[in-house]
């Protein structure tokens, strides 16, 4: 069984500064520092309970973005992933939820047969919750969106406990199918110690080419070294539905909101004291 997590690297929304978008709408990556996204974190913890389960199964990492997206897909196999793939090019920029969900859409058809695919439910940088179930469309295969438990799976069927905005749903479904994970499910186990040895020199090509260092004696003794690196071409994508080019996403105006406190006011824990504050917080309509 072959279960692809989808995972991206996000700029950490909560040190959001004043430059943290450019002005042609798209996020400013280098402003602020990268992580994994939180949701793809509980994906791929779920990804990782299904290989629990399934004698054989194989966990392949696929990311979209800059060269330093890599860091994602080792991340994942310091935690339990197999093999990592970095979907990489320029074109690809300015991607808004189609083009990203197209883009996506054809790796995982190159990486096709598969059982399941699992991603987070959204990114932090975006909120929309599309890309998902947009690329499960595009695959024509069944989706299962806020997932928060694995309830079952075998070669045919995988059933899902689903978080719902008044209570909880199970549902089944056959495979191949696609599913996003709800931050409710279960976090993340660590990294541990002895993968972290065994992948912390895994490499895309790219990031080879730059070492100062010469690994590629040891990539081509450890396969399991190698993160294969994909650009458009190898994915034989249409350029006029990639990037920004192909993303009918236009935002027209930006606003930096940045919050910054302007005075100092000391309470103590007296009930009058208390009472004030909430009092004054209702009258600035901010309670």
């Amino acid at each position: 069984m072959r279960i692809i997590v989808l995972a991206k690297q996000v700029p950490d929304t909560r040190n959001v500064g004043k430059d943290a978008m450019k002005e042609d709408g798209t996020v400013n990556r280098a402003a602020l520092p990268a992580i994994f996204n939180p949701e793809d974190l509980n994906a791929l913890e779920m990804a990782i309970q299904v290989k629990e389960r399934v004698k054989d199964a194989e966990i392949v990492v696929v990311s979209m973005g800059p060269g330093r997206a890599a860091e994602v897909i080792r991340e994942a196999l310091y935690r339990g992933a197999d093999k990592g793939y970095l979907i990489s090019d320029m074109k690809f920029a300015g991607a808004d939820t189609l083009a990203t969900s197209y883009t996506l859409s054809m790796a995982l058809k190159k990486l096709s047969p598969f059982s399941v695919v699992i991603s987070g439910r959204q990114a932090i940088d975006g909120d929309t919750a599309q890309v998902g179930p947009q690329t499960a469309e595009k695959l024509d295969i069944p989706q299962i969106t806020y997932a928060e438990k694995l309830v079952d799976i075998d070669d045919k069927s995988i059933t899902i406990k689903r978080r719902l905005e008044r209570g909880v749903e199970t549902v089944k479904s056959p495979l191949p199918a696609l599913v996003t994970v709800h931050g409710s499910a279960d976090p993340c186990r660590p990294r541990h110690a002895i993968r972290t040895m065994r992948f912390k020199h895994a490499l895309t090509p790219s990031e080879l080419q730059a070492k100062s260092t010469d690994y590629s004696a040891m990539l081509d003794s450890c396969s399991y070294l190698r993160i294969h690196e994909w650009s458009a071409a190898d994915l034989g994508a249409e350029p006029a539905r990639l990037g920004l080019g192909g993303s009918p996403t236009k935002v027209k105006k930006i606003d930096n909101v940045v919050l910054s406190h302007k005075d100092a006011k000391v309470v103590t824990s007296a009930d009058s004291d208390v009472e004030s504050v909430v009092v004054e917080l209702m009258n600035e309509h901010l309670l």
